[in-house]
C-alpha cells in the first residue's frame, strides 16, 4: 500500500481528495512566504511592488548600486507569486 493510500485511509479521505488539499496547503503556504519576503523588500524601500523600486531608481531617490540585488530579487518573488497565484486558480 502506497502513503498516499495510507494516509488518506487513516483520514478518511480519497488519496485523490488528499493530493488535492495536500497540494493546496503547500501553495498557500509558499504564497506566504512569497508575500512576506515581498513586504520585508518592500518596506526596506517604502514602495509597493518592483515598478516603483524601478521608478524610484530612474528618479534618483534610490541609488541603482545599492539596489541592484533587492531590485531582481523582488521581480522574481513578484513573477513566482503571481505564477502560485495562477496554479492556485486551477485548483
Amino acid at each position: 500500500m502506497a502513503v498516499i493510500d495510507m494516509v488518506a485511509k487513516e483520514l478518511h479521505m480519497s488519496p485523490k481528495n488528499l493530493l488535492k488539499e495536500s497540494l493546496k496547503t503547500y501553495l498557500e503556504i509558499k504564497l506566504s512566504k512569497l508575500e512576506a519576503d515581498i513586504f520585508l523588500i518592500a518596506k526596506k524601500y517604502g514602495i509597493k511592488d518592483v515598478f516603483e523600486l524601478d521608478s524610484r531608481i530612474k528618479k534618483g531617490f534610490l541609488n541603482e548600486k545599492e539596489t541592484y540585488e533587492d531590485y531582481f530579487v523582488l521581480d522574481n518573488l513578484e513573477a513566482e507569486r503571481e505564477k502560485t497565484k495562477k496554479i492556485m486558480e486551477k485548483l
